[in-house]
């Protein structure tokens, strides 16, 4: 009788655990929406697709491309349903209609969100392995923090219909074509004209970026900027002056100019000397350390899910168009960098602080994107607004607080002068022209 009762009493228990942990299966989180809607999951898929960007050394702005289109699809997944918010349908060139989620059915919008970003930028990388990885460790957080499996699977569902749309419409901003297109053809003997440049002799990065469709402007020459000083070698030449200008500026470098000419470096790979070797450092190019610096202020302000990701958008839509802009003057004027022109004018011996990047000197790319950037965050924040930009300390830089973001931007500008890589007409008009391109983004684009 006693074996008959503990055997009965351990069948009960154990019943009664499996019933426990059953209805326990069962509970939900009524606040996953809530929980759910946590800016964290933007910012770290952000992140992690500007980090996998950064290990795929893609060009500025083929960068600038692969998030452009990612936040949108991000955008339009999360707001499909928000009457706060406006579809981007009809004010993109050539965006259509998207699709909707179906009525009556309870969705996670920020999994789509997620969801939809993901597969964007996997489509447009090449460490696909990346993102997939980083995809499934943040749907696993969805599912820990309770999202009922039929709405999030119903939620990945629509955000890969929402990558699709928008992968399709990507496909025809001539990109590809361009893929195809002639080189850049350096003339031998021109001294005038941009050439390849120490330490790699590379060929012109871009040359027919101009011809990739534009997210808002009218065209790539819409913001045209003033034309290029006129290359001359006379001593008295406003050229030589500017030149000249340039070469004192490296030579006389402070210990702070030169460590601002590195926190704003920003190229995909960042080379330096260290006695007889050069060293390589991957870096964020400079519209992600633009992102980056939205996810600082938005944090410090606590924006939410929804403000955040439309802060993103339209940056990178700004930064989109801000390099498209850029490139069209560059290969337009097509003006000899400092390096060629110092060694053979003034200092043979001469070198600049950071490496030239490929391509033309006029105007400044990172001025132009930080012009961009900086117009559309001050009127998201306001003119004033003091944040700190933690984006280098990845790669030992300390964090700088700014008063502003125009600050901000200024200092980006007067940063590749510090470099030695651009004289100081490409960076302050360039700076202008990348504030006209961010007030276009945003009086072309209404989100609500």
């Amino acid at each position: 009788m006693n074996n008959k009762f503990f055997c009965l009493s351990i069948i009960y228990c154990l019943s009664s655990i499996i019933f426990f942990t059953g209805c326990e299966s069962e509970i939900k989180n009524l606040n996953f929406q809530q929980d759910a809607a946590n800016p964290a999951f933007i910012n770290r898929s952000m992140m992690a697709l500007t980090q996998t960007i950064k290990y795929d050394l893609f060009a500025p702005m083929i960068a600038s491309r692969i998030t452009y289109y990612a936040h949108v699809a991000s955008y339009e997944a999360l707001n499909a349903q928000n009457p706060k918010y406006k579809s981007l349908s009809g004010q993109l060139k050539e965006l259509g209609a998207m699709p909707k989620p179906q009525q009556g059915l309870e969705y996670c919008y920020p999994a789509a969100a997620v969801k939809a970003y993901l597969r964007v930028g996997k489509k447009l990388i090449f460490s696909e392995d990346s993102i997939a990885h980083f995809e499934k460790q943040i749907i696993a957080d969805f599912k820990k923090i309770g999202v009922p499996k039929d709405v999030l699977e119903r939620s990945l569902s629509f955000g890969d219909t929402i990558a699709d749309a928008i992968i399709q419409w990507s496909t025809k901003d001539n990109y590809a074509q361009t893929r195809s297109m002639s080189k850049y053809t350096v003339t031998p003997n021109d001294p005038v004209r941009w050439r390849p440049t120490s330490p790699d002799y590379a060929d012109a990065m871009e040359p027919h970026w101009c011809d990739i469709r534009t997210a808002v402007m009218d065209s790539a020459a819409q913001f045209k900027p003033i034309p290029a000083p006129k290359f001359d070698t006379l001593k008295s030449s406003f050229f030589y002056k500017i030149a000249l200008e340039t070469y004192k500026t490296v030579q006389d470098s402070t210990a702070d100019k030169i460590a601002t000419a590195w926190y704003w470096d920003d190229n995909p790979v960042a080379t330096f000397n260290a006695g007889h070797v050069n060293i390589s450092r991957k870096k964020i190019p400079p519209g992600g350390h633009w992102l980056w610096i939205t996810m600082y202020a938005a944090n410090q302000k606590k924006l939410d899910i929804y403000q955040i990701n439309e802060a993103y958008t339209l940056v990178a839509i700004g930064l989109f168009d801000a390099f498209i802009s850029c490139w069209d003057e560059k290969y337009r004027s097509n003006v000899i960098r400092p390096e060629s022109y110092i060694t053979k004018y003034i200092n043979p011996e001469w070198t600049s602080v950071i490496v030239t990047p490929p391509f033309p000197e006029y105007t400044s790319g990172h001025s132009c994107v930080s012009g961009s950037s900086s117009t559309i965050l001050s009127k998201f924040f306001g003119d004033n607004y003091r944040f700190t930009d933690s984006t280098e300390l990845q790669f030992g830089l300390a964090p700088r607080s700014f008063n502003s973001f125009n600050e901000a931007a200024r200092q980006a500008a007067v940063s590749r002068l510090y470099a030695g890589i651009h004289y100081r007409p490409a960076c302050e008009n360039g700076l202008i022209q990348g504030e006209k391109v961010g007030r276009n983004v945003l009086e072309k684009i209404v989100t609500h």
